[in-house]
């Protein structure tokens, strides 16, 4: 990147710490022509700074995209430089691996920073990348200098030193670039060092990177978010999302599921529960008619043709959970039911038909990853982990639960209770603690597959986002 200019300081330059505009400096330190162009540029009316920042994201993307020359001329033609001439000396010093040069830069940088501390940071930084070159080229006498003499008298992150101390063992550059998980000494390696340099400096110095990319696709998540009618299956990558940045994103409200495609009619009373498979090819449904219908899905024509019939709850079946595998699927029935029925949805035969006590209720359910337990529990004070053949394998006393949730990682319940939250429980420590707390019944919930959000329905006919542990909540919609 040509950005080296000294030049006279505009007002807009005092305003950016010396990285934006110069009135008639060139992004390498050329000053414009005289004569006629120079005129014309000298009369260029001054640019904001909401311009100034602009002109510079798109000088760093046609850098990115390797259009240098033409990044000269819009400088030129601005009265802009892409970046303070020091973050520039310091960036061809990082990518040509003059390290001793790229450390000297830092001094210069450091009065420019807003946190000179952070110089530290990068000079652990760049010595790493120094270190591991080193390493690689079979230089392990200097690189075992560089450890001792420039990284340990850092007093910085001390963890990764002795780390780094172990790659001397690498007998090979392909076992050091595997065991430090690095690209290896080049330039692809020292654009990600740059990369991670760059958090570092303020932007009025040196933009962070890819930054006009990182508003752009910014933009289109904030537009699909407002949607209406946006399916988030069509959600990936900027570069490869048939989304033009020319106009605002609408999705057609044709594209959204919102019309009826088909009726189904084979239960004789009220349906009260359906659940799609986790492969998404059946449906079940359960109702107050005392059976459950398992349906075939059609992924082409999206039509359901009745598959198997589950007969035999006797209080009405208003929950329903699959197996990770949709080998198994346990039907549950409303607060006065002590039953549990767990089906081989396959075979069409019943596994297990559970119950501990005519005093429980067994109303919700919820499968361990490993589709071999599953804990269940209602509104009576219990709350049960079993096996597939219904054996109890731990309880909970005294907790009246609305809704279940296994972790991913197989130890950790969460459970909606009437105590208005959702409490953590581990099987293995026998542990609990809080996770979200409200000022009405959480009647149900579902987390995501990251296990950081949850979705919350709320006894005041509201639905609540949750993250993480901090019982924070989105905006709620009626």
């Amino acid at each position: 990147m040509q950005a080296n200019g000294a030049g006279q300081g505009s007002d807009a330059e005092a305003r950016n710490g010396d990285a934006s505009c110069a009135e008639g400096t060139h992004s390498n330190g050329l000053t414009a022509a005289s004569g006629d162009g120079g005129s014309a540029l000298k009369k260029q009316k001054r640019l904001s700074l909401p311009e100034e920042d602009v002109v510079r994201l798109i000088g760093q993307h046609l850098h990115d995209l390797g259009l240098g020359q033409t990044v000269d001329l819009l400088m030129q033609e601005s009265g802009c430089r892409l970046e303070h001439p020091a973050a520039t000396k310091f960036r061809s010093h990082v990518m040509e691996g003059e390290w001793e040069k790229a450390e000297s830069d830092l001094n210069e940088l450091k009065a420019l920073m807003h946190s000179p501390g952070a110089v530290v940071c990068m000079k652990f930084l760049l010595l790493q990348q120094k270190y591991l070159e080193y390493l690689e080229d079979g230089r392990a006498l200097e690189a075992l200098q560089v450890l001792r003499a420039e990284l340990t008298p850092l007093k910085y992150n001390t963890e990764r030193i002795h780390l780094l101390s172990g790659y001397l063992m690498c007998s090979h550059p392909e076992d050091l670039r595997a065991k430090a998980e690095w690209e290896g000494k080049g330039t692809a390696s020292r654009s990600e060092l740059l990369d991670k340099l760059q958090t570092y400096l303020p932007p009025t110095v040196m933009l962070p990177p890819h930054r006009l990319q990182t508003l752009l696709r910014q933009a289109v998540e904030l537009q699909r978010d407002r949607c209406l009618y946006h399916n988030t299956k069509l959600d990936s990558s900027l570069d490869a999302a048939p989304v033009s940045l020319l106009l605002d994103h609408v999705c057609s409200r044709n594209q959204f599921p919102c019309y009826t495609q088909q009726v189904l009619t084979e239960h004789c009373n009220e349906v009260w529960f359906c659940k799609f498979s986790n492969d998404g090819t059946k449906l079940a449904t359960g109702s107050k008619d005392t059976t459950v219908i398992v349906w075939h899905v059609d992924k082409e024509t999206h039509q359901l043709k009745q598959l198997k019939t589950l007969e035999g709850h006797a209080y009405g079946v208003s929950y329903l959970a699959w197996s990770p595998e949709d080998t198994y699927l346990i039907a549950c029935g409303p607060d006065d039911c002590s039953e549990l029925w767990l089906w081989n949805v396959q075979t069409g035969e019943l596994r297990t038909k559970m119950s501990q006590s005519h005093e429980d209720s067994l109303t919700s359910v919820a499968w361990n990853p490993d589709g071999k337990r599953f804990v269940t529990g209602g509104q009576r004070g219990q709350f049960y982990q079993c096996d597939l053949d219904g054996n109890l394998l731990d309880s909970w006393e005294g907790v009246r639960v609305q809704c279940l949730w296994c972790s991913n990682d197989g130890r950790t319940v969460l459970a909606s209770d009437t105590h208005q939250r959702v409490r953590g429980y581990n099987f293995e420590d026998l542990t609990d603690r809080n996770i979200v707390q409200e000022d009405h019944p959480i009647m149900s919930f579902t987390v995501s597959k990251s296990g950081r959000l949850a979705l919350l329905n709320v006894a005041t006919q509201t639905t609540k986002c949750t993250s993480g542990t901090s019982a924070a909540s989105c905006p709620s919609q009626s």
